[in-house]
């Protein structure tokens, strides 16, 4: 099946670029373009994509706000955030808002296709790497949020918890299947008893929970 994609950025430039790249790339058709949050909730309601293209920083509204709007209002397009290098402070609250990753806007037309097709079939686009860094620098947590976010952690098995940290560490079904030597389809059942429990809309969000209850650290 085509994977239809929205693109949402305020730079025309940045529109028509990865709108000839993915438009190029076999099995993923460009279905839209929007050039705020605003517009964005609107095309997604209408266009009805598999993926959203969100950049963060544009006029009347962010990519923040239009994130969780989209999620709330529960449509099956998943969020896949576009920032800068350096990390825009924004990222880390949109991938708690409900995205299910980001993208780097310097990346090459292989890897936004790549980013694309991971996105579209649930899994999170999480470079270990850099969800270390992002947490580090833009996790402002209170010792509240933490102590209540701990709670549920008590509610998953000892089992369940192992592939929360390994999900966490940007780890597959596949691969953590391998690492902990059980069948893959095992792992998905624990992943989504694991989003149950929690109250978690996907793998991206289930990752920030490990970072926010301590039980991965940065390293």
């Amino acid at each position: 099946m085509t994977i239809r994609v929205l693109i949402v950025d305020d730079q025309m430039m940045v529109r028509e670029g990865f709108s000839v790249l993915l438009n190029a790339m076999d099995g993923i058709e460009v279905a839209g373009e929007a050039v705020n949050g605003r517009e964005a909730i609107a095309q997604v309601a209408a266009l009805k994509p598999d993926v959203v293209l969100m950049d963060i920083r544009m006029p009347e509204m962010n990519g923040l706000e239009a994130t969780r709007e989209i999620v709330a209002a529960d449509t099956n397009a998943k969020v896949l955030v576009l920032t800068t290098f350096d990390l825009d402070e924004y990222v880390y609250q949109a991938l708690r808002a409900g995205a299910s990753g980001f993208l780097l806007k310097d990346a090459s037309a292989s890897q936004l296709a790549d980013g694309v097709r991971v996105v579209a079939a649930g899994e999170a686009l999480l470079a270990p790497s850099v969800t270390k860094r992002l947490i580090t620098e833009f996790s402002k947590l209170s010792e509240t949020r933490t102590q209540v976010a701990s709670t549920g952690v008590t509610e998953l098995t000892e089992r369940e918890t192992e592939v929360l940290v390994l999900i966490a560490q940007g780890l597959s079904n596949a691969e953590i299947a391998d690492r902990l030597i059980i069948a893959e389809s095992t792992i998905k059942t624990h992943v989504s008893r694991i989003l149950v429990k929690l109250g978690l809309r996907d793998r991206t969000q289930a990752a920030v929970f490990a970072y926010e209850t301590r039980l991965v650290t940065p390293a």
